[in-house]
């Protein structure tokens, strides 16, 4: 379903938003709440055709249970669930049934986060107790809810809701019951649309796209910022922005939850410049506005951007010291002065805020890592794989670290992984061709080394890889020359980079060999250029003097051969003469 851009689609966003946001504020669904009421902000001109909305009375629904669920609920949002669950505990209506059970899963979790030591050692014993008590209790309501007629105002014991359905399916996916907690959820999604928790749980169960084909949705607006969102996680970035953008086009174009996710969009895309570009747009219509300042700063960070990140940091402190987001950007902020030893303690600190925070384990990973302490590190990207299994830079960075532990067969399925998630990244290539390369693997690799180049190169070293693999490890001189040439022409703008000077010095090397005397001497001077290869080429010169000093000691019959067979020089600007361009390669990949 595709909203129109006009009056119809935001009356009924409008109407839709105002009932969804009163049910989750009686039911404690805060962020929920804030999601809904962001969006409302952003219809707040729309003049509804039917103005009169009528929200059930709390009175009539939940009759001599009134004051209790009153009291209970003034607990709730004291963040006092033991004593809201203690005076809802023999209510019998839905909406302080939901309250009670609520209440319960709430306090367990806070207490394994109190009781949490060390944020790299896992505490599971937890899983046992109030998560089991309540699968129990809302498994044998939902045998109940099963055998009659669904109904989301029904008031009857045994019933279950939207809302309870909801809970029933978190408890489900927490006791990694997948199967289970999908078909639930979708059946809280049918009752009750509105609900953006409901679809963010449903969301991070959804492995591939092949699955949330297969999911039974409401045809309902809510329907798009799902998959949006979806295809944001799976990586499938051009199909979420194309949803994003016809969002905004329809009037929603003042929401900076689309905007966040559309700068989102552009950073998995590595668009840096225009994420930038719209969070600081985001910062100047909401400044005291933390969510995903997280992702911000990692922008500024791979910027370097040292002063704009120094002042995120401080106004995200003034903002909201003990926010999730604020610990990252600190984080990020000392890990770009290599302080790394402090970036680990606010990333720790996050995690106490936080222990299921996706960001702070993989960026903890990375630290770790520039600490060399690898045990850690995996500890961490294993955390972050636990927390989401579509974070392909855990599974890079499992790859990356075991590849400092020269253990290849451990690199190349965590990189497997990773490259699936990312199947078109150069850099996944990059790392599958390397560890196929070190495991002997050669035609495997190759086929890595060509996918890598032919989907952009992100690095610009594949073809060098290539070249290296061609020359030194398959005996094909001849094609690796080939290689390194069209290597040295698509990075002629990288200056006196090191691999640079290493093609120069293998060519010169080739053609000495050949013979080629002049070519040569040509790459040998342009391997003085550079400090890595300047005794290497001063000393191929010396060779090339010498030959020109004695020809006869040069001339023999393969030297007579390559004489009458001397291949047209290739310039090291500019197209190609169309005999000396690189052949065809097969692009076949299948690692």
């Amino acid at each position: 379903m595709s909203p129109l851009k006009d009056v119809n689609f935001l009356n009924e966003a409008k109407k839709d938003l105002l009932v969804a946001r009163e049910q989750c504020y009686q039911r404690g669904l805060l962020q929920t709440t804030k999601w809904l009421s962001e969006l409302l902000v952003c219809v707040r001109d729309v003049e509804l055709v039917e103005p009169q909305l009528c929200h059930p009375n709390l009175i009539d629904q939940l009759g001599n249970e009134f004051d209790h669920y009153n009291l209970a609920k003034s607990y709730f949002d004291l963040k006092e669930y033991d004593r809201c669950a203690y005076f809802t505990e023999h209510c019998t209506t839905l909406l302080a049934r939901f309250l009670h059970l609520y209440a319960r899963y709430l306090s367990g979790e806070k207490k394994k986060n109190d009781d949490i030591v060390d944020t790299l050692v896992t505490n599971d014993q937890h899983k046992g107790v109030y998560l089991k008590e309540l699968h129990m209790e809302l498994s044998k309501m939902f045998s109940m809810h099963s055998s009659t007629t669904p109904s989301s105002v029904s008031g009857n014991e045994g019933e279950m809701d939207a809302w309870l359905l909801w809970l029933y399916g978190v408890v489900l996916k927490r006791l990694d019951l997948t199967q289970q907690a999908v078909e639930v959820l979708c059946q809280a999604l049918y009752l009750q649309p509105m609900h953006w928790g409901a679809w963010l749980e449903l969301a991070a169960l959804i492995t591939d796209r092949e699955m949330l084909g297969t999911l039974k949705l409401p045809d309902h607006w809510m329907r798009k910022l799902f998959h949006a969102h979806t295809y944001l996680e799976l990586q499938l970035n051009d199909e979420a922005l194309e949803i994003y953008t016809s969002l905004q086009d329809a009037g929603l174009q003042q929401s900076t939850y689309i905007m966040a996710q559309v700068a989102i969009t552009h950073h998995n895309q590595r668009d840096v410049d225009q994420a930038v570009t719209i969070f600081k747009e985001l910062e100047a219509l909401d400044p005291y506005r933390l969510d995903n300042l997280d992702t911000y700063s990692n922008l500024l960070y791979v910027k370097e951007m040292r002063v704009e990140l120094s002042h995120l940091a401080h106004r995200v402190v003034q903002v909201g010291k003990y926010r999730v987001e604020t610990c990252c950007v600190i984080g990020n902020y000392y890990s770009l002065r290599s302080q790394h030893e402090k970036a680990v303690q606010y990333f720790q600190r996050a995690l106490r805020l936080n222990p299921h925070y996706l960001a702070a384990w993989t960026l903890m990973g990375h630290e770790y890592m520039e600490m060399k302490n690898t045990n850690a590190a995996i500890q961490c990207y294993r955390q972050a794989i636990e927390v989401n299994r579509r974070d392909y830079r855990a599974w890079y960075g499992l790859g990356q670290t075991y590849e400092i532990l020269k253990l290849p067969a451990y690199c190349l399925y965590y990189f497997k992984q990773a490259q699936k998630l990312r199947p078109n990244d150069s850099r996944m290539l990059v790392a599958l061709g390397e560890s196929y390369e070190k495991l002997e693997k050669w035609e495997e690799a190759k086929r890595c080394f060509l996918k890598a180049h032919s989907v952009g190169d992100i690095e610009g070293i594949a073809l060098l890889r290539l070249a290296k693999l061609y020359s030194s490890r398959l005996g094909e001189a001849e094609r690796g020359a080939v290689l390194y040439e069209r290597y040295l022409q698509e990075t002629e703008d990288a200056g006196l980079s090191e691999d640079r000077g290493q093609a120069y010095h293998f060519l010169a090397n080739h053609c000495l060999n050949k013979n080629l005397l002049d070519l040569a001497c040509e790459y040998a001077h342009k391997c003085t250029l550079f400090m890595e290869t300047r005794e290497q080429g001063k000393a191929i010169l010396k060779d090339v003097a010498n030959r020109r000093q004695h020809p006869d000691q040069n001339t023999d019959d393969c030297g007579s051969i390559l004489a009458s067979r001397v291949r047209p020089r290739v310039p090291l600007t500019g197209e190609r003469s169309a005999s000396t361009r690189l052949p065809p390669l097969p692009l076949t990949y299948s690692p």
